[in-house]
């Protein structure tokens, strides 16, 4: 059995990443590598001499929702919802807070400065995931939605939202709107470094996961084999399916940004084709992975689905030896934290 214990560790306070680093690729880059375990401390525009001509480099394009809204229930009491995803053009899945007090049949009213948006809840919280569903007035719904929305930034962060992260917290690529959370390894690429990185010789693709509650959902089985995943809607394109395939069929390393893109890859495996659909993949040691030769990636919480997988392609050891090794040099943590790049 592989224990979800394995997977703790302490983290203070100060390490935490509140705010994001306005210079993008000038978060610091701690650089692992799998063969020889040897430690790097870099800056993350340093990538561009790791990843070489020819390397196909597989970034997320999602595009994070204004999904967090703030509302008030018909007996009077405020609530918080998180829309996770829609259901159809009125109805959707989401998470409220508090939630055990919102009963089915219940209308919450979300609304400032004048705009109003209307819902009701159609059920009981789900046993496992407590998700709900709503359903919305359909009237001037996206606009409302657009205009009452909140950056749904990770509680651990201790703070609201601000004007700032309506940029930070979206990747500078990002394009199809449908996640709740942000794809955060992509968060420290700026437009120069991708040119560089084009000019250098290394090859960009995209892929679409919508992060959602399968990424973030805590882990609640102490045996990760029994742990299931809440399904997050993925797609690859043709054209970005193309590219993987001729880089595979000519041994060219497969460089994932992030855990999102790696669940892709790994989802669909070989022969890589086209698709658009629905992944609970959980990737947990020991996995054999089919695709991915290089990860960048954030530094995760502990007990996550995130950590484990990291832990899954580079080994827990070593994972763990790094962690402890950016805690003393006091690198910063998770969402809006520094990089890591595992070759």
């Amino acid at each position: 059995m592989i224990s979800l214990k394995g997977f703790d560790y302490e983290l203070a306070k100060g390490l935490i990443a509140s705010y994001p680093e306005k210079n993008r690729s000038g978060a610091r880059l701690f650089v692992v590598d799998r063969k020889t375990g040897k430690f790097q401390h870099r800056i993350f525009r340093d990538l561009l001499e790791y990843l070489n001509p020819g390397d196909l480099l597989v970034l997320n394009d999602t595009k994070v929702l204004a999904a967090r809204l703030f509302g008030q229930k018909s007996t009077g009491g405020r609530v918080e919802a998180l829309l996770l995803k829609p259901l159809t053009a009125t109805d959707w899945e989401i998470l409220l807070k508090p939630s055990g007090r919102v009963k089915k049949g219940m209308a919450i009213s979300f609304g400032e400065n004048g705009v109003r948006l209307e819902g009701e809840i159609l059920d009981e919280p789900d046993g496992k995931t407590g998700v709900r569903r709503i359903r919305f007035e359909s009237s001037g719904f996206q606009e409302k939605l657009n205009r009452l929305g909140r950056i749904p930034l990770p509680p651990y962060l201790g703070r609201p939202d601000e004007e700032l992260d309506r940029e930070f917290y979206q990747t500078v690529f990002a394009q199809k709107e449908g996640a709740i959370a942000s794809p955060t390894a992509g968060l420290h690429f700026d437009e120069e470094l991708l040119q560089a990185l084009r000019q250098k010789g290394i090859e960009i693709c995209f892929v679409t996961l919508h992060v959602s509650y399968g990424t973030f959902h805590p882990v609640q089985t102490e045996d990760l084999s029994q742990h299931e995943m809440h399904e997050e809607e993925f797609e690859i394109t043709g054209e970005s399916a193309d590219q993987i395939a001729r880089a595979l069929k000519e041994n060219r390393k497969i460089v994932a940004c992030g855990t999102t893109v790696v669940r892709v890859l790994e989802t669909l495996g070989k022969p890589i084709h086209s698709a658009k659909g629905k992944t609970r993949l959980f990737i947990y040691p020991p996995y054999k992975f089919k695709l991915v030769d290089i990860l960048i990636t954030n530094f995760h919480l502990p007990r996550t689905t995130l950590l484990i997988l990291v832990s899954a392609f580079a080994g827990r050891d070593l994972v763990f030896r790094a962690y402890e090794e950016a805690v003393r040099q006091k690198y910063r943590f998770y969402s809006y934290g520094d990089a890591m790049v595992i070759l």
